[in-house]
């Protein structure tokens, strides 16, 4: 691509771009997302792999991805009731997504410290 294009492709705005970008962008929502396509489809399972992601946010986020068809949410009428989340194919197009993100942290982005890891329980 040459420079001329690559300008033009930043300067405009695209609202479908945009709308993607503040989706996966909100916090956690990439977090809980990388958790998902780990396999990770109950509430507990999603919590305990996002360290630092309060229960009412997950709670929040994962509303929020239902609402945009990226997440479908399951219930079990069973005893207890067990409600599972799974990533629609929509959802699950965004691998690739998530999967450039991660190379390009650990191409990019320093080792964090203990003191900048997000503590349990904190939003």
């Amino acid at each position: 691509m040459t420079e001329e294009m690559t300008r033009e492709h930043v300067e405009a705005f695209c609202p479908r771009f945009h709308h993607a970008v503040e989706l996966i962008g909100r916090r956690w929502s990439g977090a809980i997302l990388r958790a998902m396509l780990s396999g990770s489809t109950r509430f507990s399972e999603i919590a305990a792999t996002v360290p630092g992601l309060s229960d009412r946010l997950l709670s929040e986020r994962l509303k929020e991805l239902e609402g945009e068809e990226v997440v479908i949410r399951t219930v079990h009428p069973e005893t207890p009731v067990r409600i599972e989340y799974q990533l629609t194919d929509k959802g699950r197009a965004l691998a690739p997504v998530i999967d450039s993100i991660s190379v390009w942290a650990e191409e990019w982005l320093p080792e964090p410290d203990e003191a900048e890891m997000p503590m349990a329980g904190r939003a």
